[in-house]
């Protein structure tokens, strides 16, 4: 039975995930990141992770690794020196943008521009013009094309993207100026909109073709570095990196199309949300991830991850399949504070990792939420096995401050916080299940993250959303969820027809198209034919309007009648979503390939059970405040608990990575599989 290890590198901490089928246990190791050096946290943890599941580096068999390097690269300008080349008169293509500002309309006098990863000056227009059918107007002029790369190439840069007009339906020109560079500069990396990006829209096509160019020497570079450190250890398993889609690529795709793995991190997380729901019996939840910045929401139906198109990378709109994740401003660091108004408000700001909570010692004196709950007893004075000790006197100096100015005592301030900002994670629960057509009522919360254990029960109370679904390891999630994941990737074309039966002949076509190419990219995975599972989707909108329904067709069985259900499923879907049918014509966008290869699924055995309604036994007891009262509520250690055990509320749970608290008025039970279910027996 194999070992598999999952590797997340977030901003704050680094999460080692080792799962042993054979010996039938789990190890977990969360060690601080270092941002200047991730490989660094990596090994740190790596080697404690040995020694803990005594084994060799060479016993593991798989790794899945995801890191937020990409995004950081990014968000702190410190890609490769980009070149890139655009039709003629289009050279502003990224300065131009959409052309709007934030805000109202006079969002323009605040807005701060994002500094661009590619530069004006090592811009050049091609003179050359394809038009929108793909029909050469203006043949390239070769050899003003070499002039323009010379004068690029001289600049020292470190790559050259390619993205002219409508490469997308005819990508000749982009191929012979990549043919021009190749010639010429044989060792200089070219990045073609057209393999990266095939779609509509050349602002988008041109920034995320610019983006991964920007990333990819130093994930190169990274991944280079990381590999060979591994296999100094003699330790040389399958590698993959996690995607942003909920997917795996080997390390080459991973090194070519670096983009793809931009948002990992809160990736991982959903998918290891989907599949303990899954297993615990719930195929129908809103995953809950609150960590020490922010909070992100997602939505899993029928045991589905639900993807978008698009994400943002700072602000930049970058168009690439992401699990569908709703981040907002509340964490554990994030601050509480009196606005101009006099009011409490929480998560406009966050005290991050340094200096963090006053509670961390690290030199903060805003008051945070993690503070709120130090103050309400509901944290332990230690986390992560004693590697971050908690000040009580620090927390309540800060909190003490806001106090004063509420005219509150210290325990009314502190809970004053928490409800803030239970709120407004409430909100964005709420938002999240609506803008599917949804009801949260009709959803099970998973609470994971450092901090959504803590605010699980609350929430469920206001949503009304049970059970609240603890996970046996909430804090490492994501990196677990790596281990959940298939060999995946996505493929599109656009096409603008409408949804009519002629169509039918270019559906056909265009799809043959995008399974040459998906069958390419998995055969590049080492994927075998036999083993490659392919879905076909298909965007339909009301013509022009811009918000398409995704539905799915087989193209092999596409017919008169096919046309006739499309319709019918769109404008239900699009009723659902958007309140609306509308009758006006409905026009097909973009037709989409996604493949897959499946990889054995860990195997994580049921725990044995406890006779059923059996009373765990608590640890010890402290006091805490909740709902306005004190309580003494015993202290579980999650790690002696076993399957069946039930705990009445009000009752904290504490392991390695996480904190739970069970409310008053419920009860905790402990599943087959060690996830921990709090349901209202009220």
């Amino acid at each position: 039975m194999p070992i598999r290890l999952g590797i997340d590198v977030g901003g704050t901490f680094t999460d080692l995930f080792l799962l042993n089928e054979g010996q039938e246990t789990v190890h977990l190791v969360k060690t601080p990141s270092t941002p200047n050096n991730h490989i660094v946290g990596i090994l740190k943890g790596f080697q404690e992770l040995l020694t803990e599941a005594g084994i060799t580096a060479g016993d593991i068999d798989s790794i899945v690794h995801g890191t937020s390097l990409p995004t950081n690269v990014v968000l702190e300008g410190k890609g490769g020196r980009v070149g890139l080349l655009v039709t003629e008169n289009f050279e502003q293509v990224l300065h131009l943008a959409r052309s709007q500002t934030p805000g109202p309309f006079n969002g323009w006098m605040a807005m701060q521009k994002p500094d661009l990863p590619c530069d004006l000056e090592l811009t050049r227009g091609i003179p050359e013009r394809i038009n929108a059918r793909g029909e050469v107007i203006q043949p390239m002029d070769e050899s003003r094309a070499r002039e323009l790369i010379d004068e690029i190439a001289r600049k020292d840069v470190e790559s050259i993207t390619i993205s002219l007009l409508h490469a997308y339906v005819n990508p000749q020109h982009e191929l012979v100026l990549r043919d021009i560079v190749g010639s010429v500069y044989p060792d200089l990396p070219v990045f073609l909109s057209s393999e990266t990006h095939s779609e509509i829209r050349e602002y988008e096509r041109t920034l995320i073709t610019v983006v991964n160019a920007y990333i990819q020497p130093r994930v190169k570079e990274y991944l280079k570095i990381l590999q060979q450190e591994f296999e100094s250890m003699q330790c040389s398993p399958t590698f993959h990196m996690f995607r942003s889609d909920g997917g795996l690529m080997g390390t080459d795709h991973a090194i070519a199309f670096p983009v793809y793995s931009t948002r990992s991190g809160p990736a991982g997380g959903v998918c290891g949300a989907a599949f303990e729901s899954v297993h615990s019996g719930h195929s129908n939840v809103i995953g809950f991830d609150m960590g020490g910045t922010s909070t992100d929401i997602s939505l899993i139906q029928e045991g589905r991850l639900n993807t978008s198109p698009g994400t943002l990378l700072g602000k930049f709109p970058i168009e690439i399949p992401a699990v569908e994740v709703h981040s907002i401003g509340a964490g554990g660091g994030s601050v509480a504070e009196i606005s101009g108004t006099g009011t409490l408000q929480v998560g406009l700001k966050s005290a991050n990792d340094v200096p963090g909570p006053a509670c961390h010692g690290k030199g903060g004196t805003a008051a945070t939420v993690t503070d709120a709950n130090l103050v309400l007893g509901r944290l332990p004075s230690e986390l992560i096995g004693g590697k971050i000790l908690l000040d009580t006197k620090l927390a309540e100096e800060a909190l003490g401050q806001l106090a004063r100015r509420l005219e509150l005592d210290l325990l009314e301030t502190a809970q004053a916080v928490i409800d803030v900002a239970n709120e407004n994670i409430f909100g964005a629960l709420r938002l999240a299940a609506a803008q599917k057509g949804s009801d949260l009522r009709n959803f099970a919360l998973i609470a994971y993250g450092g901090a959504g254990p803590l605010h699980g029960n609350a929430l469920a109370a206001l949503g009304q959303c049970y059970p609240v679904i603890v996970p046996p390891t909430p804090g490492a999630l994501s990196a677990f969820g790596f281990l959940c994941a298939n060999i995946k990737h996505e493929v599109t074309s656009a096409l603008i027809r409408p949804l009519v039966v002629a169509a039918i002949d270019d559906i056909r076509s265009r799809t043959s198209e995008l399974v040459g190419r998906m069958e390419n990219w998995l055969s590049d995975e080492g994927v075998a034919p036999a083993d490659q599972n392919l879905e076909y989707s298909i965007d339909i909108q009301y013509r022009q309007k811009n918000n398409p329904i995704t539905l799915t067709f087989q193209p092999d069985k596409i017919g008169e009648a096919t046309i006739r259900d499309l319709m019918a499923q769109f404008e239900t879907g699009h009723e659902q979503r958007y309140g609306f049918k509308d009758d006006v014509p409905v026009e097909i966008v973009k037709l989409r390939v996604i493949g897959t290869a499946t990889i054995d699924q860990p195997t994580i055995p049921n725990a044995p059970s406890q006779d059923s309604g059996s009373s765990a036994v608590p640890a010890g007891e402290k006091r805490i405040y909740i709902e306005g009262e004190h309580h003494n509520v015993p202290i579980y250690d999650r790690s002696s608990l076993s399957s069946g055990n039930q705990i009445s509320g009000p009752a904290v749970v504490t392991q390695r990575d996480s904190t739970t608290l069970i409310h008053p008025d419920h009860l905790g039970r402990i599943d087959e599989r060690l996830n921990l279910l709090i349901e209202t027996t009220s």
